[in-house]
């Protein structure tokens, strides 16, 4: 009983999957190389394809930014179909798809763009002494480094002094 409920689970799980990729629209999985990736209003995109066969011409959209439309026209890269477009300086930070469509079959090819209002973080390196509170051995001053230095001599000749006096039996 409980194999036959796990089939016919299993069964119907499959057909909806396989429903599911028969309604699906005929966009290429991807196949839109959009660079860069990421762009700041005002910068110039390139987007190519290599998807649209020999004919290589495709009519590109970037209207989701507020761009517009574009071609991609063959380039001396065999087998590409390369297109420009300007991202409007009035563009929003966000994600957005750009679609092109290839003139021979009509083959619906997609690539994502990610605008921001900043350039890309660069790699900080840490300069000069860690501010910790407690100071450093190499510090910035080095009246405190010898005051500190000096506390440290006194408190070890006090305690080993102390000691001493305790392991000769003249107490405390």
């Amino acid at each position: 009983m409980r194999r036959t409920a796990v089939r016919l689970l299993t069964g119907t799980v499959f057909a909806a999957a396989t429903a599911a990729g028969a309604a699906a629209p005929a966009y290429g999985a991807g196949g839109l190389e959009v660079s860069p990736s990421t762009a700041l209003p005002g910068g110039e995109v390139t987007v190519d394809t290599a998807a649209c066969g020999d004919d290589g011409i495709a009519a590109g959209d970037a209207g989701a930014v507020g761009a517009g439309r574009f071609t991609l026209a063959p380039s001396a890269d065999e087998g590409k179909a390369i297109g420009h477009f300007r991202v409007p300086p009035s563009a929003q930070p966000g994600t957005y798809e750009i679609v092109a469509e290839c003139g021979a079959d009509g083959r619906k090819l997609t690539g994502d763009l990610v605008v921001t209002l900043s350039a890309a973080p660069q790699q900080v390196y840490p300069r000069g002494s860690v501010k910790t509170g407690v100071g450093g051995a190499l510090g910035p001053d080095p009246v405190q480094t010898a005051a500190g230095v000096a506390t440290l001599a006194v408190a070890a000749a006090g305690g080993t002094w102390l000691l001493h006096r305790r392991a000769r039996g003249d107490g405390f």
